[in-house]
């Protein structure tokens, strides 16, 4: 008896001073859940892959320019799409990596995304190592097992505690720039058609979210994905500027093809797991309803492999009037432009069935 009395302190004091964190936070504006995780790719990406040996990584100049602490691993100029909605949430600092998250700080999220990851394990694998979507969910559960185990292994409690956070999850772009749409390397575009392979990533995608379900998490947003096949190195692989290009149009329209299967999965998981709260964030039609002036050119000098920028180079200075920040990834200025309107729905597409704000409340 006296045991489950001091392990109920031991709780009660945890959230207490997770509580106190949350009320420092007021000058900034209190948060409106307790934490925030992020599983993705290279678009939520926050320094996980810093320390792998892949191609996918991008720790120097020029990236994070106009970020305060400069190249951090973000694959953009400023802040990734992920920082402006922890902003949009009200946290007074970013959701840390799960490369470097420690201590109490666990307790308000960690960021687990990881460039060239993708749905199925296979998918970025050209990229060398990154950090498929099967194994964030594996890095989930032992920031599960740590949240119990600073609450006494009161794993109730933790669960519950979990069910109170925001999840985003925007995964899928690599399963198809880095797969489906990589014939020389990959025969997966010559066994199934479009149709039959978005199928089969919304169905291991269907498991997957629902092992992350069952680790606590209700609050669930999931990005679509973005209209790749308009991308700089995309329009350029196709041989023109064009974005209605047929061969930019054909990929566009696979991409469609999965997220209109994403917008029934939500239905469904609402429908069938008790207490569900997933959301459907329209990446598609958000970016390409807002690009801005210069959407058809990288700001940097881009390699013509990678898409990235070349090390070191010196990029555009007009940054705010580029929809892309290499001939992959956005600006910081679009990824606003995305965390805005994924946050607050301008249009009643943006977000389904609703958006991060009232996701937040509910």
């Amino acid at each position: 008896m006296g045991r489950k009395i001091v392990r109920q302190l031991w709780v009660f004091t945890i959230l207490l001073l997770v509580s106190i964190n949350l009320c420092c936070n007021l000058v900034h504006g209190e948060p409106q859940v307790p934490c925030y995780f992020v599983f993705g790719d290279s678009l939520s990406d926050t320094g996980n892959n810093n320390g792998l040996l892949t191609l996918a990584r991008v720790n120097y100049p020029p990236y994070g320019i106009d970020f305060p602490r400069g190249p951090t691993g973000r694959f953009s100029n400023g802040r990734n799409l992920v920082d402006v909605i922890a902003e949009l949430l009200g946290f007074s600092h970013y959701i840390p990596p799960f490369a470097t998250a420690r201590g109490l700080k666990i307790l308000e999220g960690v960021n687990y995304a990881s460039g060239a990851a993708g749905i199925r394990d296979e998918s970025g694998r050209n990229q060398l190592i990154r950090i498929s979507f099967n194994q964030q969910l594996l890095n989930h559960q032992i920031t599960v097992n740590r949240i119990a185990s600073l609450m006494r292994n009161n794993r109730p409690s933790a669960v519950q505690y979990l069910g109170k956070c925001i999840y985003t999850v925007g995964i899928g772009t690599n399963d198809y720039i880095n797969k489906y749409f990589l014939p020389r390397l990959y025969s997966t575009s010559r066994k199934y058609t479009p149709d039959q392979y978005a199928g089969v990533l919304i169905q291991e995608f269907s498991e997957q979210l629902r092992r992350l379900y069952k680790t606590g998490a209700r609050k669930i947003a999931l990005f679509g994905i973005g209209a790749i096949g308009s991308t700089p190195f995309e329009v350029d692989k196709c041989g023109g500027t064009n974005i209605t290009s047929l061969c930019s149009a054909k990929i566009n329209s696979a991409v469609q093809l999965f997220n209109e299967r994403l917008k029934s999965l939500v239905t469904d998981l609402n429908t069938n797991l008790i207490d569900a709260k997933f959301t459907f964030i329209d990446y598609f039609g958000i970016g390409l309803s807002s690009a801005a002036a210069s959407a058809d050119a990288p700001c940097c000098e881009a390699e013509s492999e990678t898409g990235l920028c070349v090390p070191f180079s010196t990029p555009c200075q007009n940054r705010t009037q580029y929809s892309f920040w290499d001939a992959f990834h956005p600006t910081e200025i679009s990824n606003v432009v995305v965390g805005r309107r994924a946050y607050k729905a301008t249009l009643p597409t943006d977000a389904v069935p609703y958006d991060i704000s009232h996701l937040a409340q509910v």
